[in-house]
């Protein structure tokens, strides 16, 4: 069984760096950094460090979405540090149950079934879609069960529960460094291409960084404004 530490509290306790609305509705907390090249040679990938603190990316989704509207959840990852014998890092699903206003997490371990205990560390692997009807998840903190699947939990009462948000986390305490590209959620892939900071347009960065659209720019300041407006 994964050793989880405090992950009820990780997301939601750590200060979010802030991204532009206007941009992407990601935000990076605790130890994550946008990182240079990402996977396939992509521009950018974030690098997660849980070695002091718990860290992660996390992500806005529409207001009244519910677990059971939840299609897809996956990712590129690659371990630059440590493995995932434990603490597995994952998809956090923050919901809030309706009827008693309680909020708890689901989980969504990340690393190869039924164990998710042996991740590859060589180059990206591709997670593919981690909701489907047979996939594993952990459902135990919100009154479900340890490795429920997930047509099971979206058919019953947490499948109305609402999302408040999706983070991918990575534990303190087991020495892993994780990086994530072209990271999906319910459909949205979040590239990290944009620029998630102004900081980063600054010493050449901006030759690295797209819009959204994927065009690129044409010095600093396009891409310092890019960041303020979204234009």
């Amino acid at each position: 069984m994964k050793r989880l530490a405090a992950a009820g509290a990780i997301a939601g306790a750590l200060s979010l760096m802030l991204v532009s609305s206007a941009l992407a509705a990601y935000s990076l907390f605790g130890n994550s950094h946008v990182v240079s090249p990402g996977a396939g040679g992509s521009p950018n990938a974030v690098e997660v460090n849980g070695t002091t603190t718990g860290s992660g990316i996390s992500f806005d989704v529409p207001a009244g979405t519910t677990f059971a509207m939840l299609d897809s959840l996956g990712t590129d990852y690659k371990f630059m540090s440590g493995n995932c014998q434990s603490g597995s890092p994952r998809f956090q699903v923050r919901v809030q149950n309706p009827a008693t206003m309680a909020i708890g997490n689901i989980f969504v371990y990340i690393g190869p079934p039924p164990n998710y205990n042996v991740c590859p560390t060589p180059d990206y692997v591709n997670t593919g879609n981690m909701l489907e009807d047979t996939d594993l998840i952990d459902t135990s903190q919100v009154g479900g069960s340890f490795y429920q699947p997930v047509a099971v939990a979206q058919a019953g009462p947490i499948g109305s529960f609402t999302v408040l948000r999706v983070s991918l986390v990575v534990d303190p305490g087991y020495g892993q460094v994780v990086r994530f590209d072209n990271t999906n959620v319910d459909g949205t892939v979040y590239t990290y291409d944009q620029p998630a900071d102004k900081d980063q347009c600054k010493d050449g960065g901006w030759q690295d960084l797209t819009r959204a659209d994927g065009s690129t720019f044409k010095n600093q300041g396009d891409c310092v404004s890019y960041f303020n407006t979204g234009r």
